[in-house]
């Protein structure tokens, strides 16, 4: 993609992500589910998470996976409140984008 993606951007593609996974979800999973919308690579992703969990967007357990224990993150409820002010936000961002391609006036 030729667009930069921002930090807000990637927490909002992130804690949508997550979101859609009522007991949480794992960090491998979430970098396949996000590189079904953008190229991100694993190192840009767990500090993305860090980031959602310091700000307390996100909660961490572990749970035992084939012997191992695997980090599952799950959206708090700030972190629901924080995704429903980044859609709101990318639906108005979004629409005037696209007025703009279209050439129609707002």
């Amino acid at each position: 993609m030729v667009f930069n993606t921002g930090a807000a951007l990637l927490d909002a593609i992130v804690l949508a992500v997550v979101s859609k996974e009522p007991e949480g979800t794992y960090g491998y999973k979430i970098t396949q589910d996000v590189r079904q919308v953008i190229d991100l690579s694993e190192s840009t992703l767990y500090p993305v998470l860090r980031r959602l969990q310091k700000d307390d967007c996100l909660e961490v357990y572990d749970r035992e996976c084939a012997g191992r224990n695997r980090r599952y993150y799950k959206v708090t409820s700030r972190g629901w409140a924080q995704l429903r002010l980044y859609e709101s936000e990318w639906r108005s961002y979004s629409e005037k984008v696209t007025s703009l391609f279209e050439g129609k006036k707002s």
